[in-house]
């Protein structure tokens, strides 16, 4: 899920000269530094977990790719699983707050908003550092009875169903909720196919199966008005 203009991480280089006397360090300052390195640690870990999966990804690459100590993960983190679970949680917000916002961004009524969910995604699928989402990667890559892995990406799901759910409501369809959960099986299945072909044009053709869950069939029947009442027969 790495997209420049969705917070990406990015490294930062911190050269420090070896202090030749000790020195106390207050309180804002170590807690500043533990600042720097939580956001480095999570900026490695991220790229190299999307990049090249959870599990082929040990705690020494992402030292060395954060430029930290391993007491310092540990001291921040307490484990590995920790750590990818922040990293989860982090990627996760970072791409509902884009995701939100790109649908959302210009306004327009609930079917147009609805509209913008497939071009945005092809945005997505054209960027370089596309690995795919870390959600059905991390999922996919674990024993499937994990629990914790699970919950996460069921938090992140459903928030995003959420919001298709309210646009869907707000658009007027017979079932919205049935709307919210086809449309989300369209955005999986274009993750999927889009990372393993490579080919961010796997959005359009989603996009054209989406439009046809938009059809006047779908919608709620306006209420009829100025008829007069039905009569029981007596």
């Amino acid at each position: 899920m790495r997209l420049d203009d969705v917070g990406a991480f990015r490294l930062t280089e911190c050269m420090r000269k070896p202090a030749s006397k000790k020195r106390s360090i207050s309180p804002s300052l170590a807690a500043g530094d533990d600042e720097s390195a939580r956001g480095r640690l999570l900026g490695a870990a991220t790229r190299l977990f999307c990049k090249n999966g959870i599990n082929a990804t040990g705690i020494d690459a992402i030292i060395n790719e954060a430029g930290t100590a391993k007491t310092t993960l540990y001291k921040l983190f307490g484990s590995k699983t920790n750590l990818v679970h922040a990293v989860l949680e982090t990627e996760g917000k970072q791409w509902r707050e884009w995701f939100i916002g790109s649908i959302e961004a210009g306004g327009g009524n609930a079917q147009t908003k609805l509209a913008r969910i497939f071009p945005a995604l092809k945005h997505w699928f054209g960027q370089e550092r596309f690995y795919g989402c870390p959600f059905i990667n991390a999922v996919g890559e674990h024993d499937k009875d994990q629990k914790q892995l699970r919950a996460i990406a069921m938090r992140h799901k459903k928030v995003v169903l959420a919001h298709i759910e309210k646009l869907a409501s707000e658009m007027g369809a017979a079932e919205p909720e049935v709307l919210a959960h086809q449309l989300a099986l369209l955005m999986d299945g274009a993750i999927v196919a889009a990372m393993v072909s490579r080919n961010p044009g796997v959005a359009d053709t989603a996009g054209l199966a989406a439009g046809s869950l938009f059809g006047p069939s779908k919608l709620k029947k306006p209420k009829r008005t100025g008829e007069a009442p039905q009569m029981m027969a007596v």
